[in-house]
């Protein structure tokens, strides 16, 4: 049953679901629910699972049994990429308060260009399950082409960080009238994009939260590393690399993708490389290519406007203002929890976390800071299964991290900053369930 037609159909809400009120949104549809998690939503058709598809792996426990209320709405946009619920409306969010609640709330944008659904199964199965609030935004653009959204170079990346701080504050709002009592915890969470939601949030908007986890944040610096230094040359080396160039393969390496990943490198070129280096790089600097929409896919090195021969350092000022619009800074004003996989393919994490990570020292923020660097993490989980000798799984580290945030907000000092090795024996299935950040 697709969602739009359930919340055309839906029963009139019980009164604990009609009283609810999302302010500030120009459409909201609230319905009482026997159970908030994708184990009921997939059955009564309240989450989308093309949203969250492939970013956890299929031993990651599901609980269940969590009623409460459901509201799905958005708040006024103008752009129309968002086909979820047949509106064709972005800036769309889903709220979901359990009955039996924690006082807690937990925020999250959606992980790259996906939908308002793509952290149901990763984050908010579980924070619901321990009895938090749980609201997500789809960031006010979604898919391929979200680059058309906005008027100048950056627009699209900024409203991203604009439509998590409205849902924080709508949010938190629509807990008190629900509830009759503010949210006494306010936790940011988030996977790749949502995890660098997670740090600007941290960084600029302190006031809103109580702390956060960045799961594999991307890192945006106008100066560098960002994504346009380490993915041209590794698109640039691919092909020669597979037909058997060594000089190709230490390219690769040398660009910041880890020795030891190689077999995910064929994967990354078809399915991440070549279409994340051409949508980003249009919504910053959309003047390399000319009249063309995010360049020309696979193109081979020398081709005119080829993505692969991209040299951000070489672009004009203007590019680098672009970027800077969106840059982090390190300097977070509450706690905050990293993870960052060590085979991670996308986003590798020398040009990454290990860099974000100095930033916050640097800020002379470290005391605010645990970093967990995760041995044989990939950046999306659904790998895991087609690989399970070699990857492990970050979503029970997210699991982990996240409890260990809230003891470290209730007084007990989480695990000190670590590189979590693979357990000695543990099987494929013990890593779909559990992980200790000791």
């Amino acid at each position: 049953m697709v969602l739009a037609s359930v919340l055309a159909t839906a029963v009139p809400a019980p009164a604990s679901a009609s009283r609810v009120f999302v302010p500030g949104a120009q459409k909201q549809v609230a319905v009482h629910l026997d159970d908030l998690t994708t184990t009921g939503t997939l059955a009564s058709g309240h989450t989308v699972q093309a949203d969250w598809a492939g970013l956890t792996s299929a031993g990651l426990p599901a609980p269940g049994g969590v009623p409460g209320v459901q509201v799905d709405g958005y708040f006024p946009d103008t752009s129309t990429t968002n086909t979820n619920n047949g509106w064709n409306h972005d800036a769309q969010f889903v709220l979901r308060l359990p009955d039996r609640w924690n006082g807690g709330l937990v925020v999250a944008g959606s992980p790259g260009t996906r939908r308002q659904y793509a952290n149901d199964r990763a984050i908010g199965d579980q924070v619901l399950a321990e009895g938090y609030a749980f609201a997500a935004t789809d960031k006010g653009n979604t898919g391929a082409a979200f680059f058309e959204d906005g008027v100048r170079p950056g627009d699209a990346l900024t409203e991203w960080n604009t439509r998590v701080t409205q849902l924080t504050l709508a949010a938190k709002a629509a807990a008190l009238l629900h509830y009759g009592r503010q949210p006494s915890r306010t936790l940011a969470a988030g996977l790749s994009n949502g995890g660098y939601l997670v740090r600007w949030q941290l960084e600029n908007r302190p006031w809103l939260y109580d702390g956060g986890v960045d799961w594999e944040g991307t890192l945006w610096r106008a100066g560098g590393p960002n994504l346009f230094t380490f993915l041209p040359p590794a698109m640039r080396a691919y092909p020669a690399y597979a037909a058997g160039s060594e000089a190709a393969r230490q390219s690769i390496v040398d660009a910041g993708f880890a020795p030891g990943s190689e077999f995910l490198w064929d994967y990354h070129y078809r399915v991440y490389w070549d279409l994340t280096q051409r949508i980003y790089r249009e919504e910053v600097d959309p003047s390399f290519d000319g009249a063309l929409a995010a360049g020309v896919p696979f193109c081979a090195s020398g081709t005119p406007s080829c993505d692969a021969d991209y040299a951000y350092a070489s672009r004009p000022a203007s590019v680098a203002r672009a970027v800077e619009r969106i840059s982090l800074t390190g300097r977070i004003g509450k706690p905050l929890l990293t993870l960052h996989g060590t085979l991670d393919t996308l986003l590798p994490i020398t040009r990454d976390s290990d860099v974000y990570d100095r930033m916050i020292t640097d800020a002379g923020r470290g005391a605010l800071h645990r970093y967990y660097r995760v041995e044989g993490g990939n950046h999306v989980d659904g790998l895991v299964d087609q690989f399970p000798e070699q990857l492990r799984p970050l979503g029970p580290c997210f699991r982990t991290a996240f409890d260990a945030l809230a003891g470290w907000l209730g007084g007990a000092r989480p695990p000190e900053s670590a590189t979590i090795a693979r357990p000695a024996g543990a099987t494929p299935a013990d890593l779909a369930r559990t992980c200790s950040l000791r």
